[in-house]
C-alpha cells in the first residue's frame, strides 16, 4: 500500500515549488485559487518572500499546503496513485484535499482561518517548543509530568524524537533535566506553543469557520494525528480539527498503524523531507521518499 504524506510547519524554504510550477503551468490555478481566498499573492510569497516572512504562521501554513498540493498534482499527472494519506499537523489539510474530503477552495478557506487564528494566539501568549532527542517518549512524558512549570509532549515524531511545548520557564526547567539524562534538546524557532492548551483560543476561533465547511467521506484511507491511526468516523470533522490544534501529534502511532495495515511505500509531498526521515527511523522495511522539486519528481520510481 502506498501512502501520500504531507509536510508540516517548519519545512518552508525560499522559492519552494517554483521549478515544478514553471514546468507545469497548468497547475498555476492552485496559486490563483489560494490568492483569491487569502487576499494576497500566494505565488509571490512562495517564490520570492524572504525566509523571515515565509516563516510567519500566517504565510507558512498556506504556502506549505500549496506546495504540497502542487507536488502531489504534478505526480498524479505522471500516473502516481495511492491508497492512503497522512499529514503531520498542518499536513493533514493537504491530506484531506488529497483524500477528496475537501475541495481546493475549502482547503484554502480552512488554512486561512487556521493560520490566522494560530498566529493571533501565538502573539497573545509566550509559548515555546523544543525537540528532545535520544530518549524514549515515555521518559519525556515522565519528566514533563513532574515539572513545576507548564510543559507537555506535543509531537511524537519517532521512538527517539519527541517535541515538547509550554511556557519558556517550563521548557527551561525540563531542558536541564533532559541534558542530565544525556538527551539532546533543540529549541525550535516557532512563534508559540503549538498543539498545547496555549492554542485553545485559536481552536475556538477556527471552529467557527470549520463548522460551515462540507466534509466528504475520503476516497482513500485517512490517518489522523489526533487518534494516531486510521480515522473512520467523519461525522464531526470541525470538532476534530479544532481538537487537533490543541492535541498532541501522535505520528509514531500513526506510522505503526499504517504499517500494520500493509503500507510499504511512503511518498512525502511538499518542502523538505522531515517525514521521510521519520519513516526511515521508525520502519526498517518500508520505502520512503520525498517529492519537492523537479529532480525528486522525475527521479521517483512511483509511476504506473
Amino acid at each position: 500500500m502506498t501512502i501520500s504524506q504531507f509536510s508540516g510547519q517548519g519545512s518552508q524554504y525560499e522559492g519552494m515549488g517554483k521549478d515544478i510550477a514553471e514546468a507545469f503551468p497548468e497547475l498555476l490555478y492552485i496559486y490563483e485559487t489560494g490568492s483569491d481566498i487569502l487576499g494576497y499573492d500566494l505565488k509571490d510569497i512562495c517564490f520570492n518572500a524572504p525566509l523571515e516572512k515565509l516563516s510567519l504562521t500566517i504565510y507558512s501554513q498556506p504556502a506549505i499546503m500549496t506546495t504540497s498540493i502542487l507536488c502531489l498534482e504534478a505526480a498524479k499527472s505522471k500516473n502516481y496513485a495511492y491508497e492512503g494519506v497522512a499529514g503531520h499537523s498542518l499536513g493533514e489539510y493537504a491530506a484531506m484535499y488529497a483524500a477528496g474530503m475537501i475541495s481546493l477552495e475549502d482547503a484554502f478557506t480552512l488554512i486561512k482561518a487556521r493560520s490566522e487564528a494560530m498566529h493571533e494566539a501565538a502573539q497573545n501568549s509566550t509559548g515555546a517548543m523544543a525537540a528532545v532527542m535520544k530518549i524514549a517518549p515515555e521518559q519525556v512524558e515522565e519528566v514533563c509530568a513532574a515539572a513545576k512549570e507548564f510543559v507537555v509532549p506535543v509531537n511524537y515524531n519517532s521512538p527517539v524524537q519527541t517535541v515538547i511545548a509550554g511556557s519558556p520557564e517550563g521548557i527551561a526547567e525540563v531542558t536541564d533535566i533532559f541534558k542530565e539524562m544525556k538527551a539532546r534538546v533543540i529549541p525550535l524557532n516557532v512563534a508559540g506553543a503549538f498543539h498545547s492548551k496555549f492554542m485553545q483560543p485559536a481552536a475556538d476561533k477556527f471552529y467557527e469557520t470549520a463548522k460551515n465547511i462540507t466534509f466528504n467521506e475520503p476516497q482513500v484511507k485517512f490517518y489522523s494525528n489526533v487518534i494516531g491511526g486510521e480515522l473512520t468516523d467523519f461525522s464531526d470533522m470541525p470538532s476534530l480539527l479544532a481538537k487537533h490544534i490543541v492535541s498532541p501529534v501522535r505520528f509514531v502511532s500513526e506510522i505503526m498503524a499504517m504499517h500494520d495495515d500493509g503500507a510499504d511505500r511512503f511518498v512525502e509531498f511538499g518542502p523538505g523531507k522531515t517525514l521521510t526521515g521519520l519513516i526511515k527511523k521508525t520502519l526498517s522495511d518500508a520505502e520512503a521518499l520525498n517529492i519537492e522539486d523537479m529532480k525528486t519528481l522525475e527521479g521517483a520510481d512511483i509511476y504506473e
